[in-house]
């Protein structure tokens, strides 16, 4: 029987239905689904597992869950302050502490935008973060503190420390104007009184705060910071017979705020902004638990280095013999307690090229707390015998004004380190010379010379002195105690036609030199002519063979580091300056072979020799290269590249 027209249609409907889902699911098949994942490399896993406001500009997935909790996402986007006051509220009865991380996020954005558009107001919202990302670490509050394994507790304690740089306005130059006074933050005002009596020396004489982030580091191989929370800074010091061209302090300020969130938006809240010594304090205690301070001892040493007059003026001093005002720089106030470490360097040189070991040394929490680093600079181009005198002469008197009632049982204990002409100059700060030295010269006696007077003191300087009392350990690196084969006649006479000697050198003035000079045993280089300190470190020279000859005393113990070139055999070798055989005296606790050129003072193994030195000065026992071995019996331990 003929099925009618509507029949079919009505038979047609079910069929349609039944394909439209599946016409649907083959469109659907070609697009990604709603939910997914896709694959990434480890690069961008990591990257997205560490999205923050500081890297990237955008919310932590920990701050968008809080906001997704709440619902908050139109209501950052439409007022940001009305979803961090809802949030704050909400954190006073709610002691999850993950509302406190993402009103420190939320903050420091805030006061991103607030840059952008060059609002006054940037440096409150900072503040805020700052404030937030403390209570999240430290507040109190039922939920515990988060562990060091959550990624949230460093994002914070970086949060804190970034924000707090951030929290007080900058000068033209980039100085933090910090201010004691009341700050306005969304939820109500925090007044910061700044306590400067946390620094042990004071902060009267601080000219400057710069903010030790906001540089980049050269020319240094390590940036020494230790983690933690605070803001490192760069503190300025004005110009001082002790630094000459100012000083640069590595400090770190601490915000201490309310312990609890409900204590912000009540009336004025205070907190402190407190100031600490990054070569005195690590920690600071806060509701009973130790915490870390955040410090940054490079960038206080490159900023002041950052000066290239600085980096001409040894070799300029050579060549021109200028004045020296300041024979001694501290890098740092002086603090009782605290062992000299007093570093000399060599011809044509000047302190700055010690910056690599200082930088690394100071990097240690052990030496940083127990030492303090002085620098000798001299005219290296006079004759060694002058410039040892005025070692002596400086550090005894630096001692007799830091300490005149000698109380300080710290400097008597001073650590003398010399690089090249320098060690020789150490040598002669620690030696009893008799006479061995002037009868190196002459068969009369200094009185019996025919000279002026001034002449006859300034040789009871150069030849019959006391040692000083307060050096126990010295440092030899790369001395030439019997010469350097470099010194040849022509380098010699080279230099002479090159250098200007000081003019306030007594024997450079009128006929002075050439009337003592027929009365001493010279060599024939140097008669009728004023030496330099080139002629001085001639294998001809008599005083070097005779300094060689004194012993150290028996309260002094002394260390060599002696740099060989690679490939060299080391009692052949040299440091195509010095040879094994001249740098090398018996009579010292160790002897350490570098395979290094001459200026092997920032040698990553010579200052762990270094290193190692002042660890056992302190009476700690440390592994390294080298041991502590019987005076007079010297071991040669190599330290290779």
């Amino acid at each position: 029987m003929r099925k009618s027209k509507k029949s079919s249609f009505y038979h047609a409907i079910p069929l349609y239905r039944c394909l439209a889902p599946l016409l649907l699911l083959g469109l659907l098949a070609g697009c990604a689904t709603p939910v997914g994942v896709t694959r990434v490399s480890a690069e961008k896993s990591y990257q997205l597992s560490t999205v923050n406001p500081m890297g990237q500009g955008a919310l932590s997935n920990s701050a968008k869950a809080v906001l997704h909790r709440y619902n908050l996402k139109e209501a950052l986007s439409s007022d940001p302050s009305s979803a961090i006051k809802f949030l704050h509220e909400t954190a006073i009865n709610d002691d999850r502490r993950d509302i406190l991380f993402a009103l420190a996020e939320l903050s420091y954005l805030g006061g991103e935008r607030l840059v952008a558009s060059e609002s006054p107001d940037a440096p409150d919202a900072f503040l805020q973060s700052a404030v937030y990302a403390y209570l999240y670490l430290l507040g109190d509050g039922k939920q515990p503190p988060p562990t060091a394994y959550d990624i949230r507790f460093r994002e914070a304690c970086d949060l804190y420390n970034r924000a707090l740089g951030r929290a007080f306005p900058a000068k033209e130059d980039g100085a933090l104007d910090f201010r004691s006074g009341p700050r306005r933050l969304v939820v109500g005002d925090l007044n910061i009184t700044l306590k400067p009596e946390t620094l042990a020396w004071g902060m009267e004489n601080i000219v400057g705060f710069m903010p030790a982030d906001a540089y980049e580091i050269r020319g240094l191989t390590v940036r020494n910071r230790t983690p933690g929370m605070g803001l490192p800074l760069v503190a300025l010091t004005p110009s001082s017979p002790e630094t000459p061209n100012g000083g640069a302090l590595p400090l770190t300020a601490f915000l201490r705020v309310p312990a609890h969130v409900k204590e912000l938006g009540k009336g004025s809240v205070s907190a402190t902004l407190e100031f600490y010594s990054a070569y005195d304090d690590t920690e600071v205690k806060v509701n009973g638990r130790s915490v870390p301070l955040e410090t940054d001892s490079t960038s206080p040493l490159a900023y002041r280095l950052d000066n290239k007059k600085l980096w001409s003026t040894g070799l300029k001093r050579f060549i021109t013999a200028g004045k020296i005002t300041n024979p001694l720089i501290l890098i740092q106030p002086y603090e009782r307690g605290r062992i000299p470490v007093v570093f000399v360097h060599g011809t044509a040189s000047s302190p700055v090229w010690w910056a690599e070991m200082l930088n690394t040394l100071r990097g240690d929490p052990v030496l940083r707390k127990r030492y303090q680093f002085w620098f000798f600079q001299y005219n290296s181009n006079n004759l060694i015998l002058i410039s040892g005198a005025q070692l002596r002469e400086t550090l005894a008197g630096m001692v007799a004004r830091l300490d005149p009632e000698g109380k300080d049982p710290a400097l008597r204990q001073m650590v003398v380190i010399g690089h090249s002409q320098g060690g020789l100059l150490t040598k002669m700060s620690v030696v009893e010379p008799w006479d061995n030295l002037w009868k190196a010269l002459s068969d009369k006696s200094i009185e019996e010379l025919d000279a002026d007077r001034e002449i006859k003191d300034l040789a009871r300087r150069m030849f019959l002195y006391d040692p000083l009392p307060f050096v126990t350990r010295v440092v030899f690196i790369s001395t030439p105690h019997r010469g350097s084969f470099r010194t040849k006649n022509w380098v010699r006479s080279l230099v002479r036609k090159v250098v200007t000697l000081p003019l306030d050198m007594v024997l450079n003035k009128g006929d002075h030199f050439d009337r003592i000079s027929t009365q001493l045993k010279m060599p024939a280089s140097v008669r009728g002519k004023v030496p330099t300190s080139i002629d001085g470190m001639s294998a001809e020279n008599p005083i070097l063979h005779s300094l060689v000859s004194l012993p150290l005393p028996s309260k002094v113990t002394g260390h060599s580091i002696i740099a060989v070139l690679p490939d060299m055999e080391i009692e052949t070798g040299n440091d195509g300056v010095v040879e094994y055989k001249s740098a090398h005296i018996d009579g010292v606790a160790s002897e350490f072979i570098v395979r290094s050129g001459h200026s092997c003072q920032g040698h990553p193994f010579t200052i762990e020799e270094v290193r190692r030195i002042l660890m056992v000065h302190l009476g700690v026992e440390v592994a390294g290269p080298a041991q502590e071995e019987p005076a007079g019996e010297p071991g040669p331990v190599t330290g290779n590249e």
